[in-house]
């Protein structure tokens, strides 16, 4: 009798291993599928990536996360990685980008009772900022929280469209409050006026105009909390005012709140750059508390991430990859309210009739890769961007240069609308209303400002007339181009000859002598000198922008082959762009701009200018080149640390690179339709295309070693060129590639496309 329990036993013991066993496999096999778990937002806050890590949702109105409050280029997130100091979470952030601006309407939660009206020149003045550290810090995708020392709070953050929540976590007895400060300004930014207003005991309103990069910014708000408000401290300009409401151009808010016993307070916060009424639509159907909407939040990300799925041996590959995926799709952000209506710079209100519009829209460097990237993800949010860029053209009658909360910026060079209207158009793309998208092409592109008057009567822009401007000439003649292809398109012929005449604008500033394009005179014949191709100067008396002769000669992706030409051909080209890679990489002049980053000899890949010229081996017959180096960039510009980004991430445009090049492909001239071959690193990549429809690439033995391409096959037939089309992608298939540690100097180069 004792031995049959103990068998009975042992056999239960079996089958519970059993279970287990089995229990745990499943849980392997489902975390397989969790994509979001390989975000990690901390990349790209260290060095000068400029991210931020806290949470936002794909393309989301708010992100909100965590502010140091230091007013310096390597903090225009607002975040920095090498900080240990916060002042709070506001609700607006740039992601990765040059300049700072935004981090409005900021809350922190704290335990005791601080002077608001103490003058605050510095962070060091502010009284309820809090020491942090990284070992009590977490972030995720859709999900941020850290434990704030001096206050001895876990503040949690997560978010979705358009709400932003909070969770704050108090010791046990402590005093719970939280303050308001919509004073308090850094980088670019600087408020003008704003009102805090209690509106009952659960819910505070208010608003935050400000000046800065956005010189009309104009933020509302609504906070509900879990909590009812038991008091209340309210100041304006550095001074208590006993009222319900406060106005000011510097104006903030304590609040003390009730029932203690429950250690959590949470608080939900819409955004409106409309009025209060539209922030408190923007979250009234919103029923969600902190847990569900951090559930939310990252099965959102989980689905979103899916749609490219990435087989490999190796963690750090798919940290890398899905934190880029996760990057590449945090910007442009959403900019109407739920009910249809945004703000433009005059203070006009639109209200967009099916459509979303977006805002933050970072072209100069978005159309190489990130734009094209989501030509294949995101088909219909291509559409909206375009819309957005339409409404934007009904105010100023010229399509958009760098858009930020409704703001035209004029940020950057050339017209890069453009290209992006192309390459939708041209893609099949549709939602918009291309007869009007073209005429704002084109009514934009022969208009006079930015140097368009030089542009037009000279074919290019001399340099004594504009800074920048053999990289605002060669800008200008990709856009032209682009025009073209659509004229052509549209059947419009007259217009197709015109553009594509001025399309060959780079021809006037390429100086066979150096192989450099340079700044030419008013004469048309004589140069700029002195001339140092390794020279740069930061945006006075300069001839490339953030960058130097270098790396902004090759800026020609609609015509490489003529480009080769003027070279001399294919081996002194080929000779050229090695050079490129193996210069050293000093960089002379007396104003360097801080933006040539990421240096492989004299290629930058910090800055965007540098991210197509790997691929231009490709066009000279020797695509084993583009293979060794996409590689090379690949390998040492990428980690997964804070530092993992060589340069600015610019809205998603550093990552989109490193997601396209590591599955093996980059849209070298995007409104092409065509992407060039490059060199994967999974052993198998599967893009969703629809329900319906996959586009598979396999690397067959694929490794560090194993970079070149062997051989290669579409769905089954020889497959020898370095290109690839849109439209092959989007018909689904299985691209098979053979790698090896050698290159095979015959692939690649019987069939190559000219462009022209």
């Amino acid at each position: 009798m004792t031995y049959f329990k103990k068998a009975n036993i042992d056999i239960l013991y079996i089958i519970i291993f059993f279970f287990t066993i089995a229990s745990c496999n499943n849980h392997v096999d489902k975390s397989e599928k969790s994509y979001a778990k390989y975000v990690n937002p901390f990349i790209g806050t260290g060095g000068h990536g400029h991210t931020y890590p806290g949470a936002t949702v794909p393309f989301g109105m708010l992100q909100v996360s965590p502010d140091n409050g230091v007013s310096e280029w390597d903090w225009c997130s607002g975040y920095h990685y090498s900080d240990s100091v916060t002042i709070g979470f506001s609700h607006l952030h740039l992601s990765g980008t040059g300049i700072g601006d935004l981090g409005d309407i900021r809350f922190m939660p704290i335990n005791k009772t601080v002077n608001l009206a103490k003058a605050i020149k510095t962070r060091e003045d502010i009284p309820y900022k809090s020491n942090y550290s990284h070992k009590q810090e977490t972030a995720e995708a859709g999900y941020y929280s850290v434990f704030l020392e001096d206050h001895n709070i876990k503040a949690e953050l997560t978010s979705d469209l358009r709400t932003a929540f909070h969770q704050y976590t108090f010791a046990e007895n402590d005093m719970q409050s939280v303050i308001i400060d919509l004073g308090y300004a850094f980088n670019w930014d600087k408020p003008e006026l704003t009102q805090i207003t209690i509106v009952d005991k659960f819910t505070v309103s208010g608003y935050r105009h400000s000046t800065g990069w956005a010189k009309n910014q104009k933020v509302f708000f609504v906070a509900k909390f879990s909590k009812s408000i038991k008091e209340f401290d309210l100041t304006s300009n550095e001074e208590y005012v006993d009222e319900k409401s406060v106005t000011g151009t510097k104006t903030s808010a304590q609040l003390y709140f009730n029932n203690l016993s429950e250690e959590k307070v949470q608080i939900k916060v819409g955004l409106s750059s409309v009025s209060i009424k539209n922030a408190l639509e923007n979250i009234s159907e919103n029923k969600e508390n902190f847990d569900t909407a951090k559930d939310k939040a990252s099965k959102t990300w989980n689905k979103t991430l899916s749609k490219i799925d990435v087989e490999s041996s190796t963690d750090s590959l798919k940290t890398i990859f899905y934190t880029a995926l996760y990057h590449a799709q945090l910007a442009p952000v959403t900019f109407s309210d739920v009910n249809g209506e945004f703000r433009m710079e005059n203070d006009s209100i639109v209200k967009a009739k099916d459509f979303t519009t977006y805002s933050t829209l970072s072209l100069w460097d978005t159309f190489r890769a990130q734009q094209p990237l989501l030509t294949i993800l995101e088909p219909n949010r291509v559409a909206e961007i375009v819309n957005s860029m339409l409404a934007y053209y009904e105010h100023k009658k010229i399509l958009p240069v760098w858009t930020l909360y409704g703001n035209e910026t004029n940020t950057m060079t050339g017209y890069h609308s453009i290209p992006v209207i192309a390459e939708a158009y041209l893609k099949g793309i549709n939602g918009f209303d291309i007869d009007k998208a073209y005429q704002a092409m084109k009514t934009t592109m022969m208009q006079d400002e930015r140097g368009l008057i030089h542009y037009k009567k000279y074919g290019y822009i001399p340099h004594s007339f504009l800074d920048e401007s053999v990289t605002i000439t060669l800008e200008y003649a990709y856009d032209d181009w682009c025009i073209a292809q659509v004229s052509k398109a549209l059947d419009k012929n007259e217009d197709y000859e015109y553009f594509m005449k001025r399309s060959k604008a780079y021809q006037n500033l390429f100086d066979k002598h150096t192989g450099f394009m340079r700044g030419k005179s008013e004469d048309g014949e004589s140069w700029k000198e002195p001339f140092d191709p390794k020279h740069s100067a930061h945006r006075i008396n300069a001839e490339y922008t953030e960058g130097n002769a270098w790396q902004h000669s090759w800026f020609v992706p609609h015509s490489v082959e003529n480009l080769i030409t003027l070279h001399g051909g294919n081996e002194i080209f080929a000779e050229r762009l090695e050079q490129l890679f193996t210069e050293s990489s000093e960089i002379t002049g007396d104003n360097i701009s801080n933006d040539i980053s990421g240096l492989i000899g004299q290629y930058a890949h910090g800055n965007e200018p540098s991210h197509h010229i790997a691929y231009l081996f490709n066009h000279a017959n020797k695509p084993w080149r583009t293979q060794y180096w996409v590689r090379e960039i690949l390998k040492t510009q990428y980690n997964t640390t804070p530092n993992g980004l060589s340069g600015n991430e610019d809205c998603g445009q550093m990552s989109a690179w490193y997601v396209l090049s590591s599955i093996g492909l980059y849209a070298m001239n995007p409104a092409s339709g065509d992407y060039e071959i490059g060199s994967p690193i999974f052993e198998k990549t599967t893009i969703t295309i629809s329900e319906e429809k996959k586009f598979i690439i396999e690397a067959k033995h694929v490794s560090d070693k194993n970079i070149y391409i062997q051989s290669a096959t579409l769905n089954g037939k020889v497959f020898n060129q370095t290109f690839i089309s849109h439209q092959q992608i989007l018909d689904g298939g299985t691209l098979h590639f053979v790698m090896g540690p050698e290159p095979n100097k015959n692939w690649g180069t019987i069939t190559n496309k000219a462009q022209e």
